[in-house]
């Protein structure tokens, strides 16, 4: 594949057990492959530290989402709101979340989900930094909590999108945009999503990995795991869909991170 320089992957869990101890040569890799920034996901309190602490020792290479992950909100407190809104003053930390509903596994009871969602709803109006979302077999109450806290000023992603057409419209509609992973390049689980990016005006797409999951089927060699080197095959993919020159949509997506996301 030709090399794309100015590559930005919006999602990258550095802190999963399967990227211990990779990062310095995750980030090398990544760098040849043209992707020269990556926003490491935090989706706790300790992982959000370990973005936060990652994004300091790698300026203008990675930056850091603060937030807690719809599977941990069980562990949501006073403590850890505080903990959450000091990371959200560091100019490093750049978008609120990994933070949404997540009903297809519900490893945290629903009414904790929407509560801690509807807290990190308000830290994104009055942070005004812009959302990390995540949203799984929940869109009807994800829509319906996003709708308000939208009206207030809230802007972001929905991150990892495996939705359909019409989600993805009515997302748009909101004014939010949308991240593509790997799950595009799966023919079959991805028929929907694929449906969908045809459609999908390029100006609202934002390109990701969210390493070390959901790996593109498109590439010629396979590790254990997903990385951000592997982030122009996603590229590939939606360009292909979109019938477009990669170039265009590298162009376009980076620019979309770059403004949401204010990145130099």
């Amino acid at each position: 594949m030709q090399k794309t320089d100015c590559l930005v992957d919006i999602g990258v869990n550095f802190h999963s057990s399967q990227l211990t101890g990779l990062t310095a040569t995750l980030l090398t890799r990544a760098k040849e492959a043209g992707v020269t920034r990556i926003l490491a996901t935090g989706t706790s309190l300790k992982s959000s530290q370990q973005a936060l602490d990652l994004a300091r020792a790698e300026p203008g290479t990675v930056y850091a989402t603060a937030g807690v992950h719809p599977h941990t909100a069980k562990d949501w407190s006073p403590a850890v709101a505080a903990a959450i809104h000091v990371m959200l003053e560091d100019p490093a930390v750049v978008a609120v979340g990994e933070c949404g509903l997540d009903y297809n596994r519900d490893f945290s009871p629903r009414d904790i989900q929407r509560a801690v969602f509807e807290a990190q709803l308000q830290s994104a109006i009055d942070t005004h930094k812009p959302l990390f979302l995540h949203c799984r077999d929940a869109f009807t109450d994800f829509h319906a909590l996003l709708a308000p806290a939208v009206q207030a000023g809230a802007h972001g992603v929905v991150h990892c999108f495996t939705g359909n057409r019409a989600e993805a419209e009515a997302f748009i509609e909101m004014g939010l945009d949308i991240g593509i992973t790997g799950w595009v390049t799966d023919l079959k689980r991805g028929a929907d999503l694929r449906d969908a990016v045809a459609h999908i005006p390029l100006a609202h797409l934002h390109l990701e990995t969210d390493a070390p999951y959901l790996g593109p089927k498109n590439t010629t060699k396979r590790r254990p795991y997903n990385e951000p080197a592997n982030l122009p095959y996603v590229a590939q993919a939606i360009a292909e869909l979109k019938q477009l020159p990669v170039s265009d949509v590298v162009r376009q997506c980076t620019q979309n991170s770059e403004r949401l996301f204010s990145l130099p």
